[in-house]
């Protein structure tokens, strides 16, 4: 099994910036994609940013130019540096990683547990 523990959460005022974080661990043999979802209450989950193994990175039309999505393999953990938070930023946001437990083997999805992020003054 693969447990995603998220952090970086918290109330920020508009303008500032906070950064998230999400650690994978288990038994992970490797880790194709990972990324970021919110969801505002009432709303339906959306993609933040995605970023691929190679470093590629997709972000939201919404947050680009303010939010950086970063990633280092060797601690299979995924960041979010969000800047110029808006109030419509306010959601509560997870993590999501596509993984591979084994050589060859397929691929499986799994989901943090989510950590609150409201933009308000």
């Amino acid at each position: 099994q693969v447990q995603l523990v998220e952090s970086g959460g918290g109330l920020v005022q508009p303008g500032g910036s906070l950064r998230l974080s999400c650690a994978a661990s288990g038994s992970i043999f490797s880790i194709n994609l990972m990324g970021w979802y919110r969801q505002a209450l009432g709303e339906e989950r959306e993609l933040v940013a995605t970023i691929t193994s190679d470093g590629s990175a997709r972000y939201a039309d919404s947050v680009k130019g303010r939010f950086t999505i970063s990633r280092d393999n060797a601690k299979n953990t995924v960041y979010l540096q969000m800047n110029s938070l808006k109030p419509e930023d306010t959601a509560v946001y997870y993590c999501k990683v596509i993984v591979q437990l084994r050589s060859r083997g397929p691929s499986y999805q799994y989901w943090g547990q989510g950590t609150q992020v409201t933009v308000s003054s």
